[in-house]
């Protein structure tokens, strides 16, 4: 597939010479390794690696969720390491989506109400709450399953629910760690081909898998090996 991201391309993530360190002393275990990786405006990146790649890690800083022990992380401009835990979880829920494996969705809480969540914490008013979660849903095929709570809806709808929620709030990069690990071929190929359509819509993703055929649909694929990117 062809890079949509040109050269002259905005970049929304930037890890410079960023390594991660866990433990002491002999103990102490290099989870990156002066990893440097920009991810601009419009890619579709996906990252492959072993387990104890570092892929795992990378994704954690690239989601705000964990910083470096060194180097540093740019997202949208704004250096991580200079935020507070306050500041860096406004910037979580202002910049970033998230999509995982298991979805995890509020079990009592209905599609619709899963999905106006983020905007609570962005602090959006109800009817516009409703209102973008509604398109939200319809856009990934849901209209008639709004008020499912979870137990409800089967493995591909529970993850559109979660794609919804990860794209309610207009993040500059949405990251998706192995978002089709727990469904079966047919529901893959449905969810990927949902991913194909929000980037050709504009949205920048990230993709974490172990399956090439889920890594042939983006444009570019980081190999992670040792804390470090060896191929892109």
């Amino acid at each position: 597939m062809a890079d949509r991201a040109s050269s002259s391309s905005k970049p929304v993530a930037v890890l410079s010479d960023v390594s991660k360190l866990y433990g002491q002393g002999a103990s102490e275990v290099k989870a990156l390794d002066h990893l440097n990786l920009i991810v601009n405006q419009g890619d579709y990146l996906a990252v492959m690696g072993a387990s104890g790649s570092g892929k795992s890690t990378a994704m954690n800083i690239l989601g705000c969720l964990d910083r470096p022990t060194s180097g540093s992380y740019q997202l949208n401009g704004v250096s991580i390491e200079d935020l507070d835990d306050d500041a860096l979880a406004d910037l979580r829920n202002q910049e970033l989506g998230f999509v995982f494996q298991q979805f995890h969705l509020l079990p009592q809480a209905t599609a619709l109400e899963n999905v106006m969540l983020p905007m609570i914490y962005a602090g959006l008013p109800a009817d516009q709450r409703r209102e973008r979660a509604k398109q939200a849903l319809e856009r990934v095929g849901l209209t008639q399953q709004m008020g499912n709570r979870p137990n409800q809806l089967s493995g591909g709808q529970q993850q559109r629910v979660a794609i919804a929620r990860a794209v309610i709030n207009r993040p500059a990069l949405l990251l998706a760690d192995e978002p089709t690990g727990a469904l079966d071929s047919q529901t893959t190929e449905d969810v990927l081909n949902l991913f194909d359509e929000l980037h050709h819509q504009g949205i920048t993703l990230v993709l974490v898998t172990h399956e090439n055929d889920v890594s042939a649909r983006a444009d570019r694929v980081a190999r992670f090996h040792d804390g470090r990117v060896i191929k892109v």
